[in-house]
């Protein structure tokens, strides 16, 4: 199969051929792709070095599949010329997620939805990945009512800039003496303040997750409430997640459910200090869950806490997941 990766340079760009090797993708050609200004670089995917090219060198080779993670304006411009000429596209930004006429696609969830007639794919929102792997089993049962969700989300999730500012601050610099990425300092703080502020007093990310969530699970009842912060972590995104179900629940029966669902992994176990934590999901593609508990302040509620690689499962491994469905269901070529 003839796959490109567009953004091949970047932190979600380099994950993406990392994951495609590892889970021995079936790549025969490989396009590297990148902005003019990396046009001639070297990269090194499964063992081999490959020269970076253009988007339109990539577009005249006619790639079967191209995974994207270059930005909404990039994707814009470019994923409709791969599509044209028949190219499938798995787009990682925020570009085709709320376009009626795109799937939303969390493989484990809602993979069912892909059809023939799919050229361009987006992948979700990592913090939305995460939180629909252990939700939308539980909404098939006891339906979901509403979601409170708080994200703590881990500076690479806003790129090698704010991983570049983090480790300044770290190293001594003061904020303001260098190039920052985030308007406040990172380091020893929190900033609960991620993409744009809308008119609401939400910020995008939040709407992000509302929108999605409503999108992937094929239901606008449902009520949804985030708050979504930057946290001075590496890697790893984690959640509080509390929800509020329409019939009544037992704990156990949770339990039982996500040790049934694929891509979810329980860890419970607070006598022995065994909860999720973003240090263990480097490196997964597993949402991790824990900390199970009602919440007695509603009929049927339930609090837990929710971790997940977001550079791995959040972007990189969901989008090559997508891949892997078209496969499955005849459309891309088995080679």
């Amino acid at each position: 199969m003839k796959v490109a990766v567009v953004g091949v340079t970047g932190l979600v760009g380099t994950r993406m051929m990392e994951v495609l090797a590892e889970r021995n993708f079936p790549v025969t050609e490989f396009f590297p792709v990148a902005s003019e200004r990396s046009v001639g670089k070297k990269v090194t995917f499964n063992g081999k070095e490959y020269t970076v090219i253009s988007a339109d060198d990539a577009i005249a080779a006619k790639p079967d599949l191209a995974i994207f993670s270059a930005g909404g304006s990039t994707s814009k411009e470019l994923a409709p010329k791969f599509a044209a000429v028949g190219c499938r596209v798995v787009d990682n930004s925020s570009q085709w997620r709320m376009d009626p006429t795109k799937k939303l696609v969390v493989p484990e969830v809602n993979g069912d939805v892909l059809g023939p007639d799919d050229y361009i794919i987006a992948n979700p929102n990592c913090s939305t990945i995460q939180m629909m792997l252990p939700l939308a089993p539980l909404h098939k049962i006891y339906g979901i009512k509403r979601i409170v969700v708080s994200t703590y989300q881990s500076v690479t999730g806003a790129g090698s800039k704010a991983i570049y500012q983090m480790e300044q601050e770290r190293a001594g610099a003061k904020w303001g003496e260098f190039l920052n990425k985030f308007p406040h300092p990172i380091d020893q703080n929190i900033i609960p303040h991620i993409d744009v502020f809308l008119e609401s007093g939400y910020t995008k990310e939040e709407q992000k997750m509302v929108d999605e969530t409503h999108k992937i699970l094929r239901d606008e009842t449902i009520g949804v409430s985030p708050t979504c912060a930057r946290v001075p972590v590496q890697g790893g995104h984690s959640e509080s997640i509390n929800l509020e179900f329409e019939k009544e629940f037992d704990l156990a029966d949770v339990r039982r459910i996500w040790e049934k669902t694929p891509g979810v992994i329980v860890s419970d176990d607070p006598s022995q200090n065994i909860y999720p934590m973003p240090i263990n999901s480097l490196g997964h593609d597993e949402v991790y869950v824990g900390r199970l508990r009602r919440d007695p302040s509603v009929k049927s509620g339930l609090n837990f806490w929710c971790v997940a690689d977001n550079i791995r499962k959040g972007a990189a491994t969901n989008a090559v997941q997508i891949a892997e469905v078209l496969i499955e269901k005849g459309f891309l070529p088995r080679y």
